[in-house]
């Protein structure tokens, strides 16, 4: 194996394990409860009580490798911290109990590696505290962002303030009281070469000029802070806002987007694993023409195919993990391009098979298996399509057998 856990690792592995096993999932259906009166904007308070246990056994922050021994939380490696993602990915609001939720933790360590003194004393120590959340606002309605050099919000350098114009939409999180600053990419030199022509910068979410529009629902889902359109009309932040130098934007991005794919791929083998489990559980206890669903042959070869594909995802992101860890992001792209594929659909397959199982009941809210298959069809989205990503695996590809192709 070319990847081993540190005995740290494995520590905090087993403290997460019964760490959901004691509080999380017999939390689960009172988290849901107080959901539906709490709202996308509010959070229920059993969430907070869950944070303070978390944080109390340090089990908190820990997506962040180099973070500072000044900071709260454990150092992790890319490949310590996947089976971690893995766990809390079987319940959706798992990571945020554990200070590891998207999108505050690509947040967090753009604000670590680019932000100014100021703006981590500001907002990256009290995210890293969790007393406040964060929106990442980059896709926007009028182009396809897919292609990030479409993005039109334009940051306009003004005496000593930038001044963002334009919309984004799927800010996710961004329509919760909790959520209090956004980072924000537009396009700062039209002039410049096509790739240095966008920069990334901080907002207040309470900066004049910062409206909310249309909150778009997921399959039918509201989700805890929304996915809403914000509106900048002529917002002004001052210089020091700016993450990294003008012209960074891009890069900042795709370092973010790098680890943050293996979380969500591991995440999503979590809710695999969690749906293979419940459809187990349900072809135990349903029968059909005399004899359990787990008698038939159709169901094993469900079953099976199931755990194959789980356990073959899992290598695959432990992989890119390892490869991250040992050549960086960059470095790993083909393999970051490819789990990113892979994971989503294998999940979909498995959760699929799950609600078949369980008929008509698979596709109600009266199991998790709906949501499930709205979230995972949407991270094929998420993130960068599936046919972006495929662009990238084969220009690898090619560039093997041809070092002067390009597009």
């Amino acid at each position: 194996m070319p990847y081993e856990f540190s005995e740290q690792g494995l520590a905090v592995q087993g403290a997460v394990h019964q760490f959901m096993r004691e509080y999380v999932y017999p939390n689960e259906p009172l988290y849901y409860r107080q959901l539906q009166d709490a709202g996308p904007q509010g959070s229920p308070p059993v969430l907070d009580k869950l944070k303070s246990l978390a944080l109390q056994r340090n089990l908190w922050n820990l997506f962040l490798p180099d973070l500072r021994p000044d900071q709260p939380g454990t150092r992790l490696s890319n490949v310590d911290y996947a089976p971690v993602s893995e766990m809390l990915g079987a319940v959706s609001f798992a990571a945020e109990v554990l200070n590891c939720a998207a999108p505050d933790t690509g947040n967090m360590e753009i604000l670590h590696r680019y932000g100014s003194e100021t703006i981590k004393r500001r907002w990256l120590t009290p995210m890293l505290q969790g007393e406040v959340r964060s929106a990442f606002s980059m896709t926007e309605p009028d182009v396809a962002s897919s292609d990030a050099t479409n993005i039109g919000l334009t940051i306009d350098r003004e005496g000593d303030c930038y001044v963002l114009r334009g919309r984004k939409w799927f800010s996710s999180g961004a329509l919760s009281e909790r959520c209090k600053v956004l980072l924000v990419m537009g396009r700062s030199d039209p002039s410049a070469p096509r790739h240095r022509q966008h920069s990334m910068i901080v907002v207040p979410k309470d900066a004049t000029g910062v409206s909310l529009g249309v909150d778009p629902s997921i399959f039918g889902y509201d989700e805890p802070g929304g996915h809403p359109e914000v509106i900048y009309s002529d917002v002004r932040v001052p210089i020091d806002h700016l993450l990294g130098a003008e012209g960074d934007g891009f890069a900042i991005a795709q370092a973010r987007l790098g680890p943050g794919r293996i979380h969500h791929c591991m995440r999503s083998i979590g809710v695999a694993e969690r749906a293979l489990e419940l459809m187990v559980v349900r072809a135990l206890e349903r029968k059909t023409f005399g004899t359990s669903l787990a008698h038939k042959g159709m169901i094993h070869d469900w079953i099976a195919e199931s755990r194959i594909g789980i356990d073959m995802a899992r290598q695959y992101v432990l992989h890119t993990a390892h490869l991250v860890d040992s050549v960086g992001a960059k470095g790993a792209a083909t393999e970051i391009a490819g789990i990113k594929v892979a994971i989503p659909k294998m999940a979909l397959q498995v959760i699929d098979r799950a609600i078949q199982v369980h008929g008509a009941a698979g596709v109600t809210q009266l199991f998790p298996l709906a949501h499930m298959y709205a979230s995972m069809r949407t991270l094929r989205i998420a993130d960068g399509p599936d046919e972006v990503h495929k662009v990238t695996i084969a220009r690898h590809e090619i560039l093997g057998h041809h070092p002067g192709f390009r597009l």
